[in-house]
């Protein structure tokens, strides 16, 4: 490749890929296959190399627990009472409640695994509580709230008479909190799995996961899962009342649990099995015999059945999360869990779709937004990236948090800024948002190191939530990379390894495989999905496109579809790369780590793909190289004699492939030399866009497309979508002799052109968004796409 510097490659260093060293030995394999063929008749012959390469490379070594491990039907889950006292006081108080008839509340959170704990509380204590009557829950909103307790929410508790607040996946910490609802006469029990507190709170009972050793079946439950267990002791406690059975609630510890990314061990992992057993039923039954139509309906939704861990991390998890992200409030979450009214749960399951699309989208735009100052951020002196903007949705900035951290290997906060008041007494603006660690580094020490300078902040070692003074921002930054360094040295500056457990052909690929690969599910966190490393390979690809919600709109999400192959097989495999463009497969012999699914949907096998990179020797072999292209869009101060100069961003790679010809036409050399993008909002260029309009009519003067370029900086397509509107509001606007004329007319009705107007508007919005979506790539991509294009381009011309 060209010795020239591709600064964009340069903040995403390669991830080097590894495979498993260690081969298990034969009496492991045979075990595995006699242990595996009970429960996997389904399979025409079980291997046993694959299933037991995955166990014994993950550390799963003991035959004793083996069996358990495979097959829940042979684990044997703890007793909720394994919690001890916290657990009987937590019953007795309960068990108080129901005799003398208490109005009691469950304080749940806001994300999934909040919800889905919220409502195993709902559905189980409402076996022993009239719900609405004497059981209500609250769940903080998480766009005007911050997660756990607050005086607000206690006090409209009280205005019910709510004498006992149960919590769950919140309030451990909550001292402030829960000294205040005891002083209104407000007993609190806490279920929880997040930080301890340094002294137990003054609570009726702490019913938290983190008080076991690691290595206890109970220590890695969830907030859903711990909650489960305070119903399951009430259910043992009180057996006569409940008229549900217990593991009705399965199907909801299995979302919350795996939703959740925790560790899927012990009794974790027996849950979210039995849970998957569970919920794969929903979309088997018919309308009459739903339990639960909110999820059914969701899964529909989604494409998923239900049978797969997948359709809970890809499928409702986000949904369920989304609607906090979008909407602030999750109340309506809980309804759509647990309703059993159909036409209800559909409106709520379809609202909730609606939200993870737009989700989506605004994930998409953070995302490049984030990356716009990245790029300007000297990360070589940077342990910590802390960035902030105040028109950044609070919503997401866990999730573009979690990409940024992955993707340049460290610990990342995101935060988005208040505007100050103009109040006459003012209060200091906050900054609020959310913290994602990296490589085993303790996140939430590092962000408690620096508490002097925050207003709020919990959570545990790899996420966190935290809100500080906006001026306090600059000396938080500072700090909190001192600290970094000081406990963990300099940056590392090694990208993440990408851990390849299988390495297998093409014609591997298939039914057999996956289903021998399921016997490790269910997959999470320290048992993720397994992915299997295809060497000299290579792609036949189509061509990418945003993908639609459920109504058939556009969302900003890109996928490119292919096909692989290899010298196993003739006719390629299937696959999407999610997130990516088609431009980015390199052409020629490539390695590839994938992972398998079943597109239930599509009813096909097909694999997604995790990483891809040239093989040394297709490199080697590669058609002359392309130096004529010279970057220089994030460091233009040196001038460039004799070469053509690209100074605006494009939107499409035409554009840049006019300019690879006649660089080529002209023997001449190209500057890729295009400033960072502005990303105006629509709604202000819309404004500015009327104003010229307005000036023209008024003065008769005319404008070119490159005058109005520069004060708009859109397309065509966003510009003949905002003339449209224009001719809707009364300008007539005409091209005599190549300049832009606007003349004023008016409308004969008015309400109609108005109407027709809006719509205008509306195409005209998304027109630049998408422009603004295409510049923004095309600001970021790396210089080596740009050049394996130009030699398509040279290649084909030739």
């Amino acid at each position: 490749m060209s010795e020239l510097t591709d600064r964009a490659n340069s903040l995403r260093p390669a991830n080097p890929w590894v495979l498993p060293s260690e081969v298990p030995p034969k009496e492991f394999v045979a075990a595995i296959v006699s242990l595996a063929e009970p429960i996997a008749s389904h399979l025409p012959k079980i291997k046993g190399d694959y299933i037991a390469q995955l166990l014994w490379s993950r550390g799963i070594r003991d035959l004793e627990q083996l069996a358990g491990y495979l097959n829940p039907d042979d684990y044997q889950p703890v007793s909720p009472f394994e919690f001890g006292q916290e657990m009987r006081w937590a019953v007795e108080r309960l068990q108080y409640a129901h005799q003398t008839g208490e109005t009691i509340a469950v304080w749940g959170d806001f994300d999934a695994d909040g919800v889905t704990a919220t409502a195993v509380l709902w559905d189980g204590l409402g076996q022993f509580f009239t719900q609405n009557q004497q059981l209500f829950y609250y769940i903080p909103n998480r766009l005007t709230e911050s997660h756990g307790l607050s005086h607000q929410g206690i006090s409209r508790l009280n205005e019910k008479n709510c004498r006992l607040i149960v919590t769950c996946d919140t309030g451990s910490t909550n001292l402030d909190e829960i000294d205040y609802a005891n002083r209104l006469g407000i007993d609190v029990i806490v279920t929880d799995h997040h930080t301890l507190p340094i002294q137990r709170p003054p609570v009726k009972a702490i019913v938290n996961s983190r008080y076991f050793p690691k290595d206890h079946p109970l220590a890695s439950l969830s907030g859903v899962a711990v909650a489960y267990k305070l119903v399951e002791a009430l259910y043992e406690t009180l057996p006569e009342v409940p008229r549900e059975p217990l593991n009705h609630l399965l199907d909801l510890v299995a979302i919350g649990l795996i939703a959740d990314l925790v560790e899927l061990k012990g009794d974790c992992r027996y849950l979210a099995q039995k849970g998957i057993q569970q919920l794969q039923t929903h979309s088997q039954r018919q309308p009459s015999e739903q339990t639960r139509p909110g999820i059914t309906r969701l899964l529909e939704l989604c494409k998923r059945t239900g049978d797969r861990p997948t359709d809970i991390s890809f499928g409702l998890g986000p949904r369920i999360n989304a609607v906090s992200r979008i909407q602030g409030d999750a109340h309506f979450c809980v309804e759509l869990l647990t309703s059993r009214d159909i036409q209800r749960c559909r409106e709520l399951a379809e609202a909730t779709e609606l939200a993870n699309s737009r989700r989506k989208a605004l994930q998409k735009d953070v995302a490049r937004q984030v990356a716009d100052k990245l790029a300007h951020l000297d990360l070589s002196t940077t342990n910590v990236i802390v960035l902030w903007d105040e028109q950044w949705s609070a919503g997401v900035l866990g999730l573009v948090a979690g990409q940024i951290a992955q993707e340049y290997g460290r610990p990342t906060i995101l935060l988005t800024t208040e505007q100050n008041s103009t109040d006459s007494v003012q209060t200091p603006a906050l900054a609020r948002g959310s913290a994602r660690s990296f490589n085993q580094i303790d996140l939430y020490q590092l962000v408690k190191d620096q508490e002097h300078l925050l207003h709020r902040f919990g959570g545990h070692p790899f996420a966190a939530g935290l809100s500080l003074n906006v001026e306090n921002l600059p000396l938080f930054t500072q700090a909190i990379n001192q600290r970094s360094r000081q406990q963990i040295g300099g940056v590392e500056r090694t990208a993440p390894a990408i851990q390849a457990d299988l390495k297998v052909t093409v014609q591997e690929l298939g039914a057999d495989l996956y289903r021998e690969l399921r016997l490790i599910e269910p997959c999470g966190m320290g048992n993720p999905i397994p992915r299997l490393l295809i060497q000299n390979c290579w792609f036949e690809v189509g061509k990418h496109r945003n993908i639609q919600d459920w109504k058939g709109q556009k969302v900003s999400y890109i996928q490119t579809k292919f096909t692989v192959l290899d010298d196993s097989v003739s006719i390629g495999f299937p696959g999407v790369w999610w997130g990516h463009y088609s431009y980015e497969i390199p052409r020629g012999r490539c390695d590839a780590i994938v992972e398998l699914e079943n597109n239930t949907y599509r009813k096909q096998y097909e694999v997604r793909l995790v990483a891809v990179r040239p093989c040394v020797n297709s490199i080697q072999s590669r058609t002359p190289q392309i130096d004529w292209i010279v970057d220089r869009r994030h460091d233009n101060s040196s001038e460039l004699s004799d070469c053509l100069s690209i100074q605006t961003c494009p939107t499409s790679w035409n554009e840049l492939q006019a300019w690879f010809r006649r660089a080529i036409r002209e023997q001449k050399s190209l500057a890729i030399a295009y400033p960072s993008p502005s990303l105006k909002p629509p709604g202000e260029i819309w404004q500015t866009l009327i104003g010229i309009a307005k000036y023209l009519s008024r003065t008769g003067k005319t404008a070119t497309r490159q005058q109005l370029y520069k004060q708009l900086e859109v397309g065509d397509l966003a510009l003949k979508n905002g003339f449209l509107a224009l001719k809707f509001l009364g300008f007539r606007v005409t091209y005599p002799e190549h300049s832009f004329q606007v003349t004023w007319e008016a409308v004969e009705d008015a309400i109609a052109s108005q109407a027709q107007a809006k719509k205008a508007m509306q195409n005209f919005f998304a027109a630049i968004q998408e422009e603004q979506f295409q510049r923004q790539y095309f600001y970021q991509v790396p210089l080596s796409t740009i050049q394996n294009v130009a030699y398509q381009t040279t290649f084909r011309d030739q």
